[in-house]
């Protein structure tokens, strides 16, 4: 009898998986990075935040995909030029080495950064994140013409 018991459990659990799975609302994908490689360099945590620094290189065409960040990134392009365009697709920022670029944290700051030129950008930012956080959350195309 506990056999048969244990038995109908699992098809139950399995029919609700399934019902579940057929009922839940479908996404838009996430648009992936291109050309990105990124070294760690640096983390460490003070004070409730994370402080992650890294390397950020984006090849000739690359891009970082639409996101957004759970916290504040800080950075300074030290080679070629990034081209950074908010969710209504427009150009909000064109920096070129030695330039600072700052991107606010939150969902209503979906972004993404283009090498639209002939050499890499490299990128050094510094994530200042809540504890344990990713430090990018995709997001789907806002309806922009490239990705």
């Amino acid at each position: 009898m506990r056999e048969a018991t244990v038995r109908l459990v699992i098809k139950a659990a399995a029919s609700a998986i399934a019902v579940a799975t057929l009922c839940a609302p479908v996404q838009a994908a996430a648009t992936p990075a291109r050309g990105i490689e990124s070294v760690l360099l640096n983390q460490s945590s003070l004070d409730g935040r994370d402080y992650i620094t890294r390397d950020i290189t984006i090849a000739p065409g690359g891009s970082t995909g639409w996101h957004w960040h759970d916290g504040e990134l800080v950075g300074v392009v030290k080679q070629g030029t990034l081209t950074h365009n908010a969710s209504n697709c427009s150009v909000d920022g064109v920096y070129n080495a030695g330039d600072a670029v700052v991107e606010p944290a939150g969902a209503d700051h979906v972004h993404i950064g283009r090498n639209l030129g002939a050499v890499p950008t490299i990128l050094q930012v510094i994530y200042v994140d809540p504890p344990g956080t990713p430090l990018a959350v995709d997001a789907p195309n806002p309806g922009c013409d490239f990705d």
